[in-house]
């Protein structure tokens, strides 16, 4: 899901989308930034045209255990529910 369609998701217009997101959004939000920089690092990755591998990479990473929590438990990671809106549920998603 893009940025965009997650603000979407959650109805924010010009807010801060980490300032509206679930303890699980975050979380897996931080895994990706923090498999992104440790590949970039070990690749010895420079400018944004050699970055764009670790990217990939590191989006992967975190979008597998995303996958593998929401296998095993049944439940979504990605929250409807809104700070903003007292975390009522907001809209429904067509997946």
């Amino acid at each position: 899901m893009t940025v965009k369609e997650h603000k979407n998701l959650k109805n924010l217009k010009t807010e801060n989308l980490r300032d509206h997101m679930t303890d699980a959004e975050l979380v897996f939000t931080a895994l990706a930034e923090l498999s992104t920089q440790q590949i970039a690092e070990t690749m010895r990755a420079k400018g944004l045209k050699e970055n764009k591998v670790p990217t990939k990479k590191g989006g992967r990473v975190a979008k597998n255990a995303r996958l593998e929590l929401e296998q095993k438990t049944g439940k979504r990671v990605v929250s409807e529910s809104s700070f903003k809106l007292g975390n009522k549920k907001i809209k429904k998603l067509n997946r």
